[in-house]
């Protein structure tokens, strides 16, 4: 139980600072902030960096948290979470 929460809310608040940090990013790159991928009025090339930017930071902020998290958790409990262990095998 403590795993799942512990895995689940690193990965959460990652994946949320990620995209915050993607938003800067585009919009220091002088891109309109104002995008909305899921618009068809938007431009289409303009949408797909947006998502693949967004998409990537998230993904990458959500493994090494939740890695992270597993090692925090295995130095406390002496071993890896279940679920990790069950892949092991």
């Amino acid at each position: 139980m403590v795993w799942k929460i512990l895995g689940t809310g690193s990965a959460i608040a990652a994946g949320l600072a990620a995209t915050k940090i993607a938003d800067q990013v585009w919009q220091k790159a002088g891109q309109d902030v104002s995008i909305d991928p899921k618009d068809p009025d938007s431009p289409v090339m303009a949408a797909l960096a947006y998502a693949a930017l967004t998409g990537l930071a998230a993904g990458i902020a959500r493994t090494m948290a939740t890695r992270k998290a597993a090692q925090f958790y295995a130095r406390s409990a002496g071993h890896k979470p279940a679920e990790i262990r069950d892949r092991d095998l």
